[in-house]
C-alpha cells in the first residue's frame, strides 16, 4: 500500500480528539450511499417506463408506415413486394385507417378503425395469432353471414359491448343521393377485445378485416398505408430511408420513432432532470466530505508539519487528504450502489410496489442498464474527488514551523 494511502487509512480509523468530525465522516458517507441508491432507483424506474412505453406501442403499431402523397392508386403488391426485400424488413402489411362511428342499440362512439390483413403471417393485433385474428375477422355464415370486429377493452366498456353482440359501422365516406350526403353503414359482430395497456388505443381502436374496411370506405383496391415491420427496432429509421430509395418520389415514410417523437422526447428529459436533480443529494454529501477534511486539516496541524520536516513534499501531504476523502467517496458509492441496484432487482422479481388503475402500469416497471449505473458511479467519484481539492491543498501550503509553533 503507498504511503499517503496508509496513513489516510490510520486517520480514518484513529480515535480523535473531536468526536464531531467523525460523525460528519458517517454523515457524509450515508449521504453518498442515499444519494447514489436514489439515482440507481429512480433512472432504473425510468428506463422501464421508457422500455414499457416503447414495447406497448410497438405492440399495436407498426415500426415504420408507408404512404402514398399523390393520392392514386398504384400497384399495392408489387410495392409490398418491393419493401419485402429491403434487408432487415420483417414483414409488409397493408393497412386501411378509417374515422367511423360506432352504433350500437343503445349507445353510440368514435372509433379509429383499421383493417388488415390476417393472412400476413404474423401477429397484427396483441394477444391474437396470426391464424386466431383470421378465423375472427372472417364472414360468420352462422350469425347471417355478418363480419368480425375486434374492439379495444376501452372502447367496448364505453359501448357497453361483449363478444357476441352486433353493432353498426357508420363511415363519412358514403354517397350523394336526392337527401344530401348519406353515410356508409355497415353491420358486424364482436368476435374479441384486446387490451394493448395503453388508454388512447385500448379506448378508441377496433380492427376489421382490410376487405371489410374497404368496402366500408369505398376504397376497393386501394390502402392507406403499408404497414412495416422490421428485425431491430432501433434499426427503423435506417430501413424507412432504403425503401424509400426504392421507390419513387410519390412515396414519403414515418418510423415509429417520429411518430412518438414527443412522448419518448418528454421521458428522456424527465430522466435527465431526476439525474441532475438526485445528483444534488450527492453534492450535498460532498460538502460534508469537503468539511471532514478541513476539520481533519486543523486536528492534524502538527502531524502535518512534521511529515514537512522529515522531508514530505506537498504532493505527498496533498495524496494523504485527497486519499482519505476518496476512501470515504468510494465507500459511500459502493454502499449506495450495491444498495440500489438490490432493490431493483427485489422490484424486477416480486413487483410488491402496485400501482393505482389511473397509472398505465400496475407495477413499478425497472431496468437497470449498465450504462446507466456506470454513469452514476463515474459522477458520484468525480464530485468526491473535487470536493477534497481544497481542503488538500490548503495542507499542502502549511508552513511547517509555524504549525510546530502554534500547533
Amino acid at each position: 500500500m503507498p504511503l499517503e494511502m496508509l496513513i489516510a487509512a490510520r486517520y480514518l480509523k484513529a480515535k480523535r480528539r473531536e468526536g464531531f468530525i467523525s460523525l460528519i465522516t458517517l454523515l457524509s458517507i450515508a449521504g453518498v450511499t442515499v444519494g447514489v441508491m436514489a439515482l440507481v432507483i429512480v433512472i432504473a424506474v425510468m428506463s422501464g417506463a421508457e422500455t414499457e412505453f416503447r414495447r406497448r406501442i410497438l405492440g399495436v403499431e407498426p415500426h415504420v408506415l408507408v404512404m402514398n402523397s399523390s393520392g392514386k392508386a398504384y400497384d399495392v403488391d408489387g410495392t409490398v413486394d418491393i419493401a419485402r426485400r429491403i434487408p432487415g424488413v420483417r414483414g409488409v402489411s397493408p393497412m386501411v385507417f378509417a374515422q367511423t362511428m360506432i352504433r350500437t342499440s343503445h349507445s353510440l362512439s368514435g372509433a379509429v378503425v383499421r383493417g388488415v390483413d390476417p393472412s400476413i403471417g404474423f401477429s397484427l393485433v396483441k394477444g391474437f395469432s396470426p391464424s386466431e385474428l383470421g378465423n375472427r375477422l372472417a364472414m360468420d355464415s352462422e350469425n347471417s353471414r355478418l363480419p368480425g370486429i375486434i374492439l379495444g377493452k376501452e372502447l367496448a366498456k364505453n359501448l357497453a359491448t361483449m363478444v357476441g353482440d352486433r353493432i353498426v359501422l357508420m363511415s363519412p365516406g358514403g354517397m350523394m343521393s336526392p337527401v344530401g350526403h348519406v353515410p356508409s353503414l355497415k353491420r358486424f359482430r364482436v368476435t374479441g377485445i384486446f387490451e394493448s395497456g395503453m388508454y388512447e388505443y385500448d379506448s378508441s381502436l377496433a380492427y376489421v378485416h382490410i376487405r371489410e374496411a374497404q368496402k366500408l370506405m369505398g376504397m376497393k383496391g386501394r390502402v392507406s398505408a403499408l404497414g412495416v415491420w422490421v428485425n431491430n427496432v432501433f434499426s427503423a429509421d435506417t430501413v424507412k430511408a432504403d425503401i424509400l430509395k426504392s421507390l419513387d418520389y410519390s412515396f414519403y415514410a414515418r418510423d415509429w420513432m417520429e411518430i412518438n417523437k414527443s412522448l419518448f422526447s418528454a421521458l428522456k428529459l424527465e430522466k435527465t432532470a431526476m439525474f441532475v436533480i438526485l445528483t444534488l443529494i450527492v453534492l450535498v454529501a460532498a460538502f460534508n466530505i469537503a468539511s471532514a477534511l478541513i476539520m481533519m486539516v486543523m486536528e492534524k496541524t502538527r502531524d502535518i508539519a512534521v511529515f514537512k520536516a522529515m522531508g514530505a513534499t506537498d504532493a505527498m501531504v496533498r495524496k494523504i487528504f485527497v486519499a482519505q476523502g476518496m476512501i470515504i467517496g468510494l465507500l459511500g458509492t459502493s454502499l449506495g450502489t450495491v444498495s440500489g441496484v438490490g432493490v431493483c432487482m427485489l422490484l424486477q422479481k416480486y413487483k410488491f410496489i402496485e400501482l393505482p388503475p389511473a397509472y398505465p402500469f400496475s407495477t413499478i416497471p425497472v431496468q437497470l442498464e449498465s450504462m446507466d449505473v456506470f454513469l452514476i458511479v463515474v459522477s458520484a467519484i468525480l464530485i468526491c474527488f473535487v470536493s477534497t481539492i481544497y481542503p488538500s491543498y490548503k495542507a499542502s501550503k502549511m508552513d511547517p514551523v509555524e504549525a510546530l509553533r502554534y500547533g
